[in-house]
């Protein structure tokens, strides 16, 4: 949709004068009676806006990030695929009134006027729409309109947000006949791009933190308290300001305490919010940017009244529990990441310090997510970002969606523009992302052929970085090419089913010569004929292999030999998850789950007391963030391999439903249930306590859904509502 077609006559305006930070004014006459007023507006960066003094914004940190428009900061030589600005619509019918009504917009800071690759200055656009008996008038922004100072006097987008309050004129928000100091709008820049609605979610608090003081002292002759908020996520702080006229407020956030209890420096990440008094007791909050803590340090007369978990309004709709308790912190603290790393529309790394969808992260957990989170509709967005980050001109697929210059690589990065929208048709049964993406993936293979020697993808863009797997427990060994190629076979084989479903099957004997093509390559350059390994079983190297169909039974028991003696990971983000799928595969379950309780990865971060997932494992010396979601991948095979929901092989959307469970030897007890797209399944199994070979069995199907148990040389039909038996081990 053009500008035009989506604002009618509104134009993109700005204040005449220079601000960081601004309050843009409106007043709009309803001379009749009404039935329905609504309002479209953008801000950009993020934005509030007020009807007579009342905000109507549904969520925080809008617009939705996306690759808004075309900008000079690209990768030099690369034209991206598309861009796109998600405009907001609110019906503001119950805060308008007949005669003048004023609106006011608050906006700067956010990802469009982000420091580290702006598109453009701040400015907004707004049209109102108000129905009365079939006609309709509207009302649009011009330079008729006017700006104030907002009271926002410092900003970045991941670290620090400053409120002077002796700036805040409460008037400019809501008086008619504002008399205060004014800027006339001018015509700004239009936005060229596609306009949009979307019904990803926004961002809102969805759970409201009481924070427990744990300490008080003096720094510098000014008091001090350091609150915990139980743990460790991305929120938003209220403050009670009782500080005299000129004081200031100071919070410092951290993931981390000292052992006197007091913010540990090195997970700070220079995040800090700031509040000038004006001598009047104030509740207050940040408005444009979020921070990720447990621990927050206030200095200044002010209280930390509560803390906002604030995130994408996705709802947690699976649940997981077990005798385990390793298994139970994982399931937790993967949502608790996951959640807090949802903001604006995409799936970010971490929530503090880069704050990106990169795509390397993003494919690795996707699965995860749309399993325990109700996520359709933020996927859905999301790969819309990822097919707009693709070179038109080479097909290389950035390692962040929306683009933001970062590190990463090819296929473990770049087949993201494949595996996330294939998941998702699996996921939900909607093949319509995956149809429309096609043709950008099989561009995405021509980019992997030119930037492969002797079948081996061996290069990414000139001059960036060509990581295979990332964040290895010891220095990563497995070289890049054979990991990146693992994801471009893996991806191949994605392509072939997806050519089936959608009428492209003459392009699958290509794909099969390619596939063939480059597992002779992966062979002959990492196999080691001698010992049948894969460069030395390393770092998870022979589960690759196996599982894109290399190697042969000695591998496969070199796999399982190796990780029953080490009894943890070694792995990186990627071998994490390769490993765990691998050893349910080959019938290893139970060496997959002392892996997910060895105490160097999962279950060390369970006892040092986290509650969120780490960006490295505990042997790392890197002060880095301790809220990345990818290593949580494993989540998915608590409820696809576990608990065995999941489907045949030519299902999507659980059409053909399967709940084939695996029953660990270290477990007596474990349930669960998540919702899929024909309603709610749960299953939960019980050893016997006086016979161990016999476990208990209850699933629970919904309204007209039939489902297969199977359980080694046991298979049933299951039935709506609730099925319960017995069955051996």
């Amino acid at each position: 949709m053009t500008q035009k077609e989506m604002f009618g006559e509104a134009v993109w305006i700005e204040p005449s004068e220079p601000m960081s930070f601004s309050v843009m004014r409106a007043v709009f006459n309803i001379g009749d009676k009404f039935d329905r007023v609504t309002l479209k507006a953008v801000g950009l960066g993020f934005f509030h806006a007020y009807v007579n003094g009342e905000e109507v914004n549904d969520s925080a940190f809008l617009p939705l990030n996306t690759d808004f428009e075309a900008r000079e900061n690209y990768p030099s030589g690369e034209q991206l695929f598309g861009h796109r600005l998600i405009v907001p619509v609110f019906d503001v019918t119950d805060k308008v009134r007949i005669g003048e009504n004023i609106l006011a917009i608050h906006f700067g800071g956010g990802w469009y006027t982000w420091h580290g690759a702006p598109f453009g200055n701040a400015k907004v656009i707004y049209q109102i729409e108000v129905e009365s008996g079939g006609r309709i008038t509207r009302f649009v922004s011009s330079e008729k309109d006017s700006f104030a100072k907002s009271f926002v006097s410092e900003y970045s987008l991941t670290c620090l947000e400053k409120h002077d309050y002796r700036l805040l004129e409460e008037k400019a928000f809501d008086g008619i006949g504002y008399e205060g100091e004014l800027a006339p709008a001018a015509a700004a820049k239009p936005v060229d791009t596609n306009y949009v609605f979307s019904d990803c979610p926004g961002d809102r608090i969805t759970e409201e933190i009481k924070p427990e003081l744990i300490n008080q002292y003096e720094k510098d002759s000014i008091p001090c308290k350091v609150y915990d908020a139980g743990k460790n996520i991305s929120a938003l702080p209220v403050i009670k300001i009782e500080a005299a006229a000129g004081e200031t407020v100071t919070l410092v956030f951290s993931e981390e305490k000292t052992a006197d209890n007091k913010p540990d420096e090195r997970f700070v990440h220079r995040q800090t919010f700031i509040a000038v008094s004006d001598g009047k007791q104030r509740l207050v909050s940040p408005l444009f940017t979020w921070f990720a803590f447990r621990f927050v340090e206030v200095s200044g007369d002010a209280e930390l009244v509560s803390v906002g978990f604030v995130h994408s309004d996705i709802e947690v709709s699976s649940a997981f529990e077990s005798d385990c308790d390793a298994l139970n912190w994982l399931y937790k603290a993967y949502i608790n990441t996951q959640l807090s790393n949802t903001h604006a529309g995409i799936p970010s790394d971490c929530p503090h310090i880069e704050r990106r969808g990169y795509t390397g992260d993003g494919q690795l957990t996707c699965q995860a997510a749309m399993t325990v989170l109700d996520a359709k509709e933020f996927y859905h967005k999301w790969i819309d970002d990822i097919s707009d980050c693709q070179d038109v001109l080479t097909g290389h697929v950035q390692y962040t969606a929306p683009y933001v210059r970062s590190g990463g690589g090819p296929g473990a990065w770049g087949c993201a523009v494949v595996e996330v929208p294939y998941r998702y048709y699996k996921e939900y049964g909607d093949i319509e992302p995956a149809k429309r993406l096609y043709p950008q993936m099989l561009r995405y293979f021509d980019y992997l052929e030119e930037h492969s020697y002797n079948d081996i993808v061996v290069s990414d863009k000139a001059g960036e970085w060509c990581l295979g797997d990332w964040c290895t427990l010891e220095p990563t060994s497995l070289p890049a090419g054979f990991v990146n190629n693992y994801y471009y076979v893996k991806s191949m084989k994605r392509v072939i089913e997806l050519a089936g479903l959608i009428g492209r099957k003459d392009d699958v004997p290509a794909l099969e010569q390619k596939i063939d093509a480059r597992l002779k390559a992966t062979a002959a350059a990492y196999f080691n004929t001698w010992d049948q390994n894969y460069i030395g079983n390393i770092q998870g190297a022979n589960a690759f292999a196996l599982d894109i169909g290399l190697g042969s039974e000695w591998t496969k028991n070199f796999l399982v030999a190796y990780y029953k003696k080490l009894g943890q990971y070694d792995t990186g983000i990627c071998g994490t998850d390769v490993v765990t799928k691998v050893l349910f595969d080959i019938g290893e379950g139970d060496v997959a789950v002392d892996l997910l309780l060895g105490d160097r990865t999962f279950a060390g971060w369970m006892k040092a007391g986290f509650t969120t997932l780490s960006e490295y494992w505990l042997n790392s010396t890197r002060d880095r963030s301790h809220s990345h979601p990818m290593f949580g991948s494993v989540v998915t095979y608590f409820f696809e391999r576990l608990l065995g929901i999941t489907q045949e092989a030519d299902s999507a959307g659980y059409e053909k439903l399967v709940i084939a469970p695996f029953i660990p030897s270290r477990s007596n007890s474990f349930s669960g249930s998540r919702k899929l797209p024909c309603g709610t399944v749960s299953a939960s199994y019980d050893r016997d306590p006086e016979n161990k070979d016999t476990v208990r069995a209850k699933i629970v199907l919904p309204e007209g859904k039939t489902a297969l148990f199977r359980y080694k040389d046991t298979e049933m039909t299951l039935t709506e509502g609730t099925n319960q038996f017995d069955f051996k081990v």
